[in-house]
């Protein structure tokens, strides 16, 4: 009974329709991950030609078509929280936003690369929250002794 069942199932890969099938749509999922990228409204992507070395920046949120080798990091530009970690009574916390007219001196200052993939390997035991991706990056940014105009501070509390 088993064998049966088993020899059925194979079978059924051998009719062309089902092959023909299995290919247009291995065809279209590779198509949907190597060529597009989605942006929601508050966001900007940051793409990067990696055989001209291009780099320009996709402003509205939306499905974006690009060639395979083209590269894409998304970046959020709604506010964020960063703050200095601390056991002490000493709190410092920021209220930042990422300026997209300036994503250039930002690619500039940053290199490109996958900002969200930052800081993914450390673990950072003993604290409530962990520091990863843009949120890393952006709190650097905002506590360093030299301004830069693709991060906006917007509130800072003490």
């Amino acid at each position: 009974m088993k064998r049966a069942i088993r020899l059925s199932s194979i079978t059924i890969f051998r009719k062309p329709a089902v092959r023909v099938a299995l290919v247009l749509f291995g065809l279209i999922i590779g198509f949907f991950i190597a060529c597009l990228n989605f942006t929601e409204p508050s966001e900007i992507g940051l793409a990067r030609n990696r055989i001209t070395g291009n780099t320009w920046s996709q402003d509205y949120g939306g499905w974006h078509l690009s060639a395979p080798w083209v590269f894409v990091a998304v970046i959020d530009t709604r506010p964020m929280r960063v703050s200095v970690t601390t056991t002490g009574r000493g709190y410092s916390a920021k209220l930042v936003q990422f300026q997209k007219e300036y994503w250039r001196e930002f690619i500039a200052t940053e290199g490109f690369r996958y900002y969200w993939w930052a800081n993914r390997f450390s673990f950072n035991w003993g604290y409530d929250e962990e520091y990863r991706g843009l949120k890393d990056i952006m709190r650097g940014y905002a506590y360093s002794a030299k301004k830069y105009p693709f991060i906006k501070i917007l509130t800072e509390y003490q």
